[in-house]
């Protein structure tokens, strides 16, 4: 079955880079001359999706906004002959039919999906977690779309982290198939002992879930945080179906993370056509004098 809808949740709070986003959804912060959001998307339509559904919360309307028509600045840019600006946003609102829905209480990503189960109805889905944009020649999503439909079974974006960052994470237990194709039998959300650490794999930003995941979530209890877990519900249907994992290609950034939102504003700036080459070279001058 050819996977057509992606779910994003973006309804957090962004307390890890405050005060930015007092006042500004983190999924709105911008790398280079683009919200994080806005990659999120292009890569979803990238892999072939075509309805989007983002969760969102109290305050971030900006984001529909954003992926709305904008005549009057159209309008405006293109009387003033900026083409450049006006192509860069005009058709921003035709990259998907995105659709929003809001999660009135922040009880984890697990409650959040939950809020999808209409809109997904009974078929596949991906979720691109709102923190995590992923940039590289494959889109990553792409990748665990076409591993669904080799396997037909749910398919979890995985890459090694450190052995202190896995707490903060989810440690995936995986065995390898092929190349940078895994199935995965069980996982754990935040393990804090190390003889609960399956591996260093962990899930960053990208899977794919049929849609029993809603029936596993309604009995899933509060996990790590006090919060509904998707991990905790993807746990169970790894250990009665099995899940694959996929070792995705591209680079993931963490725009909830401070550094993670230097670092992509750094590498993208880097590739940028506009800017790319003044801030190299402003770089490599920065770098004498550290």
């Amino acid at each position: 079955m050819k996977i057509t809808k992606a779910v994003i949740p973006a309804a957090g709070l962004g307390t890890r880079v405050l005060p930015a986003t007092k006042a500004m959804p983190k999924e709105m912060l911008p790398i280079v001359d683009k919200p994080a959001i806005q990659y999120i998307v292009e890569e979803a339509v990238a892999s072939g999706i075509t309805d989007i559904l983002i969760i969102t919360n109290r305050g971030k309307g900006i984001m529909e906004d954003h992926f709305d028509k904008a005549p009057m600045l159209e309008e405006t840019l293109e009387k003033a002959g900026k083409t450049p600006q006006l192509n860069a946003i005009k058709d921003i609102h035709k990259l998907a039919n995105i659709q929003y829905v809001r999660q009135i209480e922040t009880k984890g990503l697990g409650h959040a999906v939950s809020r999808a189960r209409s809109f997904v109805g009974n078929d596949p889905f991906v979720v691109m977690y709102g923190d995590d944009v992923i940039i590289g020649d494959i889109p990553a999503t792409k990748e665990l779309v076409d591993a669904y439909g080799t396997f037909g079974k749910g398919v979890l974006g995985i890459k090694p982290v450190s052995e202190e960052a896995i707490k903060k994470y989810s440690s995936m237990k995986v065995e390898n198939i092929h190349d940078n194709v895994f199935k995965c039998t069980d996982m754990i959300e935040k393990p804090q002992r190390k003889e609960d650490i399956f591996s260093l794999y962990s899930i960053l930003g990208r899977v794919v879930l049929p849609a029993e995941i809603f029936e596993i979530l309604d009995h899933t209890k509060p996990g790590a945080g006090g919060e509904i877990q998707l991990t905790d519900a993807m746990a169970e249907l790894a250990r009665s179906s099995g899940m694959t994992a996929v070792e995705f290609s591209a680079k993931r950034y963490d725009m909830g993370n401070k550094l993670g939102i230097l670092q992509a504003n750094i590498e993208v700036g880097l590739k940028h056509p506009e800017v790319g080459e003044d801030l190299r070279a402003y770089l490599k001058e920065l770098a004498t004098t550290l």
